[in-house]
C-alpha cells in the first residue's frame, strides 16, 4: 500500500508542474490539485456530500457564515477539517484562523493547512481540543519524501487510523522540526552551531577569528558529509539490486558474447570501462522495479548499465527487455517496449514521469511471462 500511496502521489506531482502554471486562484487550486489529492491520494469521494462537505460552515460564536473549504466526514462526525490557498502562496497560520476556531467547536481532531502543493497536518498535541500551532506531518507533492508514505496512509479512507496517526504524532512533529533545523544549519550554519562543531574538534581558545575560519569550514564539512551519505546510499542500493538479480543461464552466455555492452553493473556503483552508474539511474530502476513488482515478485526484475543506456530486465535476461534509461545526454528519454522488442524512446523531464508510463511498463512485464 506504501507504494501505491507513492505512486499516487507521484502521478500528481507530474500534473501539478504540468498545469501549476496557469493556476491563479485559491478557486482553481481547489479544482486542479486538492480535490484530486484528497480523491487520487487519500481515497475519498468528493462528490459525496456525506463523505467530503464542500463549504463547511458551523457557525462559532460571534462569527457567522465562515466556511472551511473541506470537512471529511466518517459515521456522520467531522474528522477532518480542510483550509486551502492558492497554489505557490506562502502557508501561514495567520490566514487560517477558521481552521482554529472549527477545530474548537468540531470532533475534527485532524486539520490541513495545504497550497495544493505543500499539505501541513494538524493536531491537538500541546493543548486539548485545541489546534496546534505548528504541524506534525508535513508532505510536499512536488517532493515527495518516500518515507512518509506509511504515516500517509494512516489519514486514508480504506486505512483511517486516528488513534496510530496520534500516537505517532508527537514524534512526527518533532523529528519533522528537527530535520528542518538540520536543513537550515547545513545551508547556513549560525554562530552557536559553529561554536558547538568548533569546539569538538577545537582545543584553544574560539576568537572572532576561529570562528570565521570555522565557518567556512562547518559548511565544506557538511557538504562532504552529504555527498559522502548520497554515494553510500547509491552503494547500498546497487548492492541491493545485485541480490535482486536472478542469475540467467542465457543471458550469462549473451554478456560473454558481447562484454561491453552487456557487462553487469558492478555493486559498488565505481566506474569501469567508461561506464558509470548514477544515483539517478539507481532511483529510475528503484521505480521501474516498484512498478512490475505488481506482476512480478521483485527478485525477477534486474538492471544492467551500459556505455549508452542503463537497461531494466526480467530475469536478468538480455531477451526480456522491460526499459532502458536514457540519461546520458542533457534530455534524457525512457525507452519502452512493444510485443515484437522494438524500442520507443520517451522523452521525460523528471524521474516521477516513469510512473506516467506504469500501465505499459506492467503489459510489457507480461509479454515474456
Amino acid at each position: 500500500m506504501s507504494v501505491e500511496i507513492t505512486e499516487r502521489v507521484l502521478n500528481l506531482a507530474s500534473k501539478l508542474k504540468q498545469q501549476k502554471g496557469a493556476i491563479e486562484t485559491e478557486e482553481a487550486t481547489k479544482n486542479a490539485f486538492v480535490m484530486p489529492f484528497l480523491s487520487m491520494v487519500l481515497g475519498y469521494d468528493v462528490f459525496n456530500p456525506n463523505e467530503v462537505v464542500p463549504e463547511f460552515t458551523a457557525d462559532v460564536g460571534t462569527k457567522r457564515g465562515e466556511k472551511v473549504d473541506y470537512a471529511i466526514t466518517r459515521d456522520g462526525e467531522v474528522q477532518i477539517l480542510v483550509e486551502c490557498k492558492t497554489v505557490g502562496a506562502p502557508l501561514s497560520l495567520k490566514h487560517a484562523s477558521q481552521l482554529f476556531r472549527y477545530f474548537a467547536v468540531t470532533n475534527a481532531r485532524i486539520a490541513v493547512l495545504t497550497n495544493g502543493d505543500e499539505y501541513r497536518f494538524y493536531t491537538d498535541l500541546d493543548a486539548p481540543n485545541k489546534m496546534d500551532e505548528k504541524p506534525f506531518l508535513v508532505v510536499k507533492v512536488s517532493d515527495f519524501d518516500e518515507a512518509l508514505s506509511s504515516e500517509l496512509k494512516k489519514l486514508t479512507r480504506e486505512d483511517f487510523d486516528l488513534e496510530s496517526i496520534l500516537s505517532s504524532a508527537e514524534e512526527l512533529k518533532y523529528v519533522g522540526e528537527l530535520k528542518r533545523a538540520l536543513a537550515a544549519q547545513f545551508l547556513a550554519p549560525d554562530a552557536d552551531w559553529v561554536r558547538m562543531l568548533t569546539a569538538k574538534v577545537y582545543s584553544g581558545s574560539i576568537t572572532q577569528k576561529v570562528r570565521d575560519q570555522f565557518t567556512g569550514l562547518v559548511v565544506k564539512a557538511s557538504n562532504q558529509f552529504l555527498n559522502d551519505r548520497v554515494n553510500d546510499r547509491l552503494r547500498a542500493a546497487l548492492r541491493g539490486a545485485s541480490e535482486l538479480s536472478v542469475a540467467d543461464e542465457e543471458s550469462q552466455e549473451l554478456v560473454a558474447a558481447n562484454p561491453r555492452e552487456d557487462a553487469g553493473a558492478e555493486a559498488d556503483g565505481k566506474a569501469r570501462d567508461g561506464i558509470e552508474t548514477t544515483l539517478e539511474e539507481v532511483e529510475g530502476f528503484q521505480i521501474l522495479r516498484a512498478i512490475a513488482c505488481s506482476e512480478v515478485p521483485p527478485t525477477r526484475i534486474a538492471h544492467r548499465d551500459n556505455k549508452s543506456y542503463f537497461g531494466v530486465l526480467l530475469d536478468d535476461n538480455n531477451r526480456k527487455p522491460i526499459a532502458r534509461l536514457w540519461f546520458n545526454s542533457g534530455q534524457k528519454y525512457l525507452g519502452l517496449f512493444d510485443r515484437e522488442k522494438n524500442e520507443t524512446r520517451h522523452p521525460i523531464a523528471s524521474l516521477e514521469e516513469i510512473y506516467l508510463h506504469a500501465d505499459h511498463i506492467r503489459e510489457t512485464v507480461h509479454y515474456y511471462d
